[in-house]
């Protein structure tokens, strides 16, 4: 079992990312929103992982804290979630926000999630909703800055890329003084002039 990977981030994609650890290449598939926390390529990272046999192929699973990975494995028990759906569900609400609607039993905020209808929801809160006191949340899910979560969120609700929402918030000028709707502004001005 590999229970987590620290090394060199090498490549990204829309939902996998590529860290070099001693000499070896691993790719790893993770939640599209925590790509956006892991900084640039060339940076050091670390990430949680489940590695899981498919079809006689291994693949990777990884996650920037262990609560995202405990979810995610506690996802997996519930009939006709797969790994997929586990990714989309940390990715669109993340790891606090999946809790929060699970213990809350919000079906509507679990079926806004792509690929998760009303009876998907419905029986995730069935079969999860007692299980969620088990997983420990962190008190700050990711990397990103103060206000990044928002903006990232706004930015794909716009249908900009996972690499075109990395590149501009790479490049944003930062002050304490400036609000979302500022860093916004920026994000767009970068993304247009590209």
């Amino acid at each position: 079992m590999i229970a987590g990977v620290k090394g060199t981030l090498t490549a990204a994609g829309d939902d996998w990312v590529q860290v070099t650890v001693g000499g070896v290449t691993l790719q790893i598939s993770v939640p599209p929103s925590e790509i956006l926390s892991l900084g640039s390529t060339g940076s050091q990272v670390q990430l949680f992982t489940h590695l899981r046999i498919r079809d006689e192929h291994p693949i990777l699973y990884g996650f920037t804290s262990q609560a995202a990975l405990d979810l995610f494995l506690v996802t997996q028990g519930v009939s006709g979630v797969g790994p997929r759906l586990g990714l989309a569900l940390l990715s669109g609400l993340g790891a606090s926000g999946l809790q929060q609607a699970i213990a809350l039993g919000d079906t509507a905020r679990l079926s806004g999630v792509s690929g998760v209808g009303r009876r998907t929801a419905d029986r995730i809160i069935l079969e999860l909703k007692g299980k969620m006191e088990d997983v420990e949340m962190p008190e700050d899910e990711g990397g990103t800055a103060s206000g990044d979560g928002e903006l990232i969120e706004v930015l794909s609700a716009m249908g900009y890329s996972t690499s075109e929402i990395r590149r501009a918030l790479a490049n944003l000028e930062r002050s304490p003084d400036m609000t979302v709707e500022d860093y916004l502004r920026q994000a767009l001005q970068q993304i247009g002039g590209w």
